[in-house]
């Protein structure tokens, strides 16, 4: 037993003093002045997907190298392994630095297409601030115009598309929002908002994938903001209702969706009847106001002069 145990611990020992080894050759290749050597030590490492220990060594070669004609290859990888190590902040910024740097190199087209691919890949979800998938969408637009005939332009074009979809989400969804909130015990302004927002999306993506939805979403909003607006304004409120309601069966006349816009246009027209009764009623009960106030005014004009009449 107690040899076992000696022989285990002899080759953890072993195996501690190799681990020790390794790095302190890592260590001392590092601290080299001898960069021939150190650059052929991080490519093996990168090339053994050691890409943390490579960079560290690219890094110290990047300045280095700089001015020399090895720099352009040493910092293609270096740009290459911080995407692999998913730093795709300074990865793009080191690709668009290098084919600005080297617009003639066999790697300017790869390095360019690479740097709006880390924009692509930076791009947050939907629910997200959208300022990178603007600046990727720019990006590798930018690429097809430089590189039109590329197969990397169909990869880029795709992208566009994957990029413009989230647009479309997150379009959707603040609208969505808007009317939910209006709903929660919100302002009539945010239905009025969530109209706004809708028209914008439309305007922005003509060609959305929600469409159906989205129209009557606005249907919906623009109902909302009537009804729960004063009477006096819900005439035209209501209106404007069934206008994007007459609008949506012209634009979708087989929609599954129809038979509830249709129950909004008429919930709409009643609201409109409605309101000017409710009108109509506040009118006629100010003129029977008005009316008795008179009565009243006269008649205590009448008494108050049979005071001051003196009596014969």
């Amino acid at each position: 037993m107690f040899k076992i145990k000696h022989v285990l611990l002899l080759s953890f020992t072993i195996i501690a003093l190799t681990i020790a080894g390794c790095k302190s050759q890592f260590e001392k290749i590092r601290l080299s002045n001898d960069v021939a050597k150190k650059y052929q030590e991080a490519m093996k490492l990168y090339n053994k997907k050691n890409y943390s220990k490579a960079l560290i060594l690219f890094e110290d070669l990047s300045q280095k190298y700089r001015g020399r004609a090895e720099a352009e290859e040493l910092n293609y990888y270096y740009a290459l392994t911080l995407y692999k190590l998913r730093d795709y902040t300074t990865a793009r910024y080191q690709f668009k630095s290098f084919a600005d740097s080297y617009p003639t190199s066999k790697y300017a087209e790869e390095c360019r297409y690479m740097s709006a691919y880390c924009y692509y890949l930076d791009s947050p979800r939907p629910s997200l601030d959208q300022e990178n998938t603007y600046k990727a969408i720019d990006a590798l637009q930018l690429f097809i115009n430089f590189y039109p005939k590329s197969e990397r332009a169909v990869e880029a074009a795709k992208y566009i598309g994957i990029l413009r979809t989230k647009l479309e989400d997150k379009a959707y969804a603040n609208a969505k929002m808007y009317y939910e909130i209006g709903g929660n015990g919100g302002e009539a302004s945010n239905y009025r908002a969530a109209v706004i927002a809708l028209k914008n999306a439309q305007i922005d993506y003509p060609d959305i994938k929600y469409a159906e939805e989205m129209d009557l979403l606005m249907i919906k909003s623009q109902y909302a903001f009537a009804k729960n607006s004063i009477e006096d304004r819900q005439e035209d409120r209501y209106n404007e209702a069934i206008t994007y309601a007459n609008e949506f069966v012209e634009a979708h006349p087989e929609s599954k969706l129809l038979k509830e816009v249709n129950g909004l246009k008429k919930d709409s027209e009643s609201g409109i009847e409605s309101a000017k009764r409710f009108i109509a009623e506040r009118l006629a009960n100010y003129e029977k106001y008005k009316s008795q106030v008179t009565k009243e005014a006269k008649r205590d004009s009448t008494a108050t002069n049979t005071i001051k009449t003196p009596n014969r």
